[in-house]
C-alpha cells in the first residue's frame, strides 16, 4: 500500500524581499513542482500541515522550524545558502562570514533533511559537519523558459539594439561574487558589442569599488535594473551570447534560464558547472583573459554552436522532475 502524499507548508521569510533574487525564483519552482505533482501546499502557517519546508535562515524561519519540531511536524530545510556564497556580497559580508556560517548550520541542523540545490553545495554542507542531506536542482521551468524569436526581437527593439548589433548579456545582483567587474570589463574590452546586465540592489550595501566600477560611463553598457521574468526571457531569446562570470553559486538558476531558451552562453569553469561539460553543452572560462578569447570567437561563428546539447541538460532539470523527488523525500518522513 503507497503511502499517503502530505500537506506542505511552504515558509518562506521575506519572500516579497527575496521575490527579484535567485532564491525567490526557487520558491515559485518548488510551487509549480508542488502543483505539477499534485502536492497539496499552503502559504498560510495557520492551516494544518504535516511537513514544513523552510527557505530562509532569518529568525522566523528558525522560530518556525522549533514550533513545528515541538508540535511533532517534520521539517524540511532548504540550505539555499552556504558561507562561500555568502563572501563577495554585501560591503561587511567577508567580515562576519564566519557568524553567518555558525547562524545557517544552527538553521540547517533543525532539518530532519536537508535539500540543497547541487552536488556542490551538498559537499560544503557536508564539510560544515550536517547530515541528511538530498541535492535537490531548483529546476527550471521549461514552459516559461523557452526560445520565443518574437520576444527576442521586441526587446531588441526596446534597448535599441539593430539586428546586426552582437548583443552580450549578464543577469545577477552587483555582487563581486557574481562577477560584475569581470563584466564590465569585458564591455571596455569590446567597445564594438553590445552589453547589457540585468539586476539591481541597494548601492548602499554594496562595497565602494563596486558602486564606483558601477559608475563607468559606457556607451555599449546598459544597466536595466530588475526585469519579471517574461523580459529575461525575451532578452535570452534576443541575445546573441550570455555570459555568467560567477565565482561562487549554489546552483546559478540562470546558466539554467540559457541552457533552456538555447542561448550560446559562457560560464565560469566552477565546481558547481561541474555537472555541464566543457565544449560540448557549454563554454566555459578560468579567468578573463579566458572569457575576452571566447567572447570574440563565438560572436564571431568561430566555434560550434552547444545549445542544443546544452537544451538536454535544462530538460533533465525540469520542474515536474523536480517535484518527483521532492514527494519522495517528503514520503520518507
Amino acid at each position: 500500500m503507497s503511502k499517503p502524499t502530505p500537506k506542505i507548508l511552504l515558509y518562506t521569510e521575506f519572500e516579497k524581499t527575496l521575490k527579484v533574487s535567485g532564491l525567490g525564483k526557487s520558491i515559485d519552482h518548488q510551487k509549480q513542482a508542488l502543483k505539477d505533482n499534485q502536492i497539496p501546499f499552503t502559504l498560510n502557517p495557520k492551516d494544518d500541515f504535516d511537513i514544513i519546508h523552510i527557505n530562509f535562515y532569518g529568525p522566523k524561519s528558525y522560530l518556525a522550524a522549533k514550533r513545528a519540531k515541538h508540535r511533532g511536524k517534520k521539517v524540511v530545510y532548504h540550505a539555499h545558502s552556504t558561507e562561500e556564497d555568502f563572501k563577495n556580497s554585501f560591503w561587511f559580508a567577508n567580515l562576519i562570514s564566519p557568524l553567518f556560517k555558525r547562524w545557517i548550520i544552527k538553521c540547517y541542523k533543525l532539518g530532519d533533511v536537508i535539500i540543497t540545490p547541487s552536488e556542490y553545495s551538498k559537499k560544503l554542507l557536508e564539510s560544515y559537519g550536517l547530515k541528511n542531506i538530498y541535492a535537490i536542482s531548483n529546476g527550471i521551468d521549461l514552459d516559461l523558459f523557452s526560445r520565443d524569436e518574437s520576444a527576442g526581437k521586441k526587446f531588441r527593439k526596446k534597448y535599441h539594439f539593430s539586428e546586426k548589433d552582437k548583443v552580450v548579456m549578464g543577469i545577477g545582483l552587483f555582487f563581486e561574487r557574481k562577477g560584475i567587474l569581470d563584466f564590465i570589463e569585458l564591455a571596455k574590452t569590446f567597445p564594438e558589442y553590445k552589453f547589457i546586465w540585468f539586476g539591481n540592489i541597494n548601492k548602499s550595501l554594496i562595497p565602494h569599488k563596486i558602486r564606483k566600477a558601477l559608475n563607468v560611463k559606457l556607451p555599449n553598457l546598459i544597466f536595466p535594473g530588475h526585469v519579471p521574468q517574461p523580459e529575461i526571457k525575451a532578452a535570452l531569446s534576443g541575445a546573441d551570447l550570455y555570459i555568467f562570470p560567477t565565482f561562487e553559486e549554489t546552483e546559478g538558476i540562470p546558466a539554467l534560464e540559457a541552457l533552456a531558451c538555447k542561448t550560446p552562453m559562457i560560464l565560469r569553469d566552477i565546481p558547481v558547472f561541474d555537472f555541464l561539460k566543457n565544449k560540448k553543452e557549454v563554454y566555459k572560462a578560468k579567468n578573463l583573459a579566458e572569457f575576452k578569447t571566447l567572447t570574440k570567437n563565438i560572436l564571431e561563428k568561430n566555434l560550434p554552436d552547444l545549445t542544443k546539447a546544452g537544451y538536454k541538460k535544462a530538460e533533465e532539470k525540469s520542474v515536474r522532475s523536480v517535484g518527483k523527488q521532492l514527494i519522495e523525500i517528503y514520503k520518507t518522513l
